[in-house]
């Protein structure tokens, strides 16, 4: 009877070591998370490029050729640009 005692008490003890290393690990990875300010990894791969250049580099949505003046010949002394084709 007391080898039965021992091995409940052992197993009751391992259960209660799990649980509470389950509880600490779990308290700990949510407190990682929470610190973490890019999410997932995923979410970190995504914007390590905003952040690495941040304030570095010049926007990329600027195109300098926006504005420029047409300046095509062609398009000037074109004299068939506005002529209405037959549709049939």
């Amino acid at each position: 009877m007391a080898k039965k005692t021992i091995i409940i008490v052992v197993v009751i003890l391992v259960l209660i070591i799990l649980v509470a290393g389950g509880y600490i690990f779990w308290d700990q990875y949510k407190k990682f998370k929470e610190k973490n300010p890019f999410g997932d990894l995923a979410d970190f791969a995504k914007n390590i490029g905003n952040v690495a250049t941040r304030g570095v580099l010049p926007s990329l949505e600027t195109n300098p050729f926006a504005d420029k003046p047409n300046l095509n010949p062609v398009d000037k002394t074109n004299p068939y640009a506005n002529i209405k084709t037959n549709p049939f």
